[in-house]
């Protein structure tokens, strides 16, 4: 069933909760794939109900991006959720969401430093603005969100802690294409082309993996390592590639501990990250 109106939502939420049930959550911008659907099933399997948001966040895209532009196509994704056991779509318009110009914004400080927010100004301010709405609406037991935003995982995990939330947050693993590719609402973009060397990012982080795997703690030399490889792929501009600590997302020089490779690489418009978090010992 799709819910478009937050009213109305709270009022199902009401009295599913009177019963006992159990809420799962899981926040997307619709146009879902493979990974998306892995987080519903997760939901369902630990929760009694299960609701998805589709609303594609006007205030976490910047003046040059793909807003307007961006994949939707409820009908397709009502369909997939309901498959993988979604129980209700909350919808919104935007002017249910933003029926007046806000004055008030959630802002994690220095999580949001590195990585996609030296790029994406404003970015991550608008997606934890958002979730924080969500969750105040859907006051769920557990929210799950995918490893692919690992950055955006890290960020909500320390919102949800520092503002009291009473709900649990799940991390759930990349979901890939059988070549490799990290599942994006974004690939539709990519041609041909594009798409074969889309490959780099997961074929460098592969390559990362095997230094530290062969004993190489360098970070600048891992980084220089996956740059020369992707080098080899002319259509990417990289972004960004770093490696961080996971928990505060911190720069680091030597690899120890739980540590977060993350890139983000330009094939032609289209913007694509990924990322592999290692357990270095």
């Amino acid at each position: 069933m799709i819910i478009k109106k937050i009213s109305e939502l709270r009022e199902i939420i009401k009295s599913e909760k009177i019963k006992g049930k159990k809420i799962g959550f899981v926040p997307t911008m619709g146009y879902l794939h493979e990974g998306h659907l892995s987080l519903i099933k997760k939901a369902k399997e630990e929760n009694d109900l299960v609701i998805v948001s589709i609303f594609v966040n006007p205030i976490q895209f910047g003046p040059n991006e793909d807003l307007e532009k961006y994949p939707r196509d409820l009908e397709r994704d009502t369909k997939l959720a309901a498959e993988a056991g979604c129980d209700y779509i909350f919808n919104p318009e935007v002017s249910e969401m933003f029926p007046k110009p806000l004055k008030t914004s959630v802002q994690v400080e220095g999580l949001t430093d590195p990585l996609c927010g030296r790029s994406r100004p404003g970015h991550f301010k608008g997606v934890t603005t958002i979730v924080t709405k969500l969750f105040n609406i859907v006051a769920p037991h557990k929210a799950y969100f995918g490893q692919k935003d690992a950055q955006q995982a890290a960020v909500l995990i320390k919102m949800a802690e520092d503002l009291n939330f009473d709900l649990e947050i799940e991390v759930c693993p990349i979901v890939r294409e059988s070549d490799g590719l990290a599942m994006s609402s974004r690939n539709v973009y990519l041609n041909a082309e594009e798409r074969k060397q889309a490959l780099a990012l997961s074929k460098s982080l592969e390559a990362a993996e095997k230094l530290v795997n062969s004993g190489e703690r360098n970070v600048k030399k891992i980084i220089q390592e996956m740059e020369l490889f992707i080098g080899q792929y002319p259509l990417c501009e990289i972004d960004y590639i770093e490696i961080l600590d996971f928990k505060n997302l911190e720069e680091i020089e030597e690899i120890s501990g739980t540590i977060l490779v993350a890139l983000a690489v330009k094939l032609g418009k289209t913007r694509l990250i990924d990322n592999k978090i290692m357990e270095v010992k």
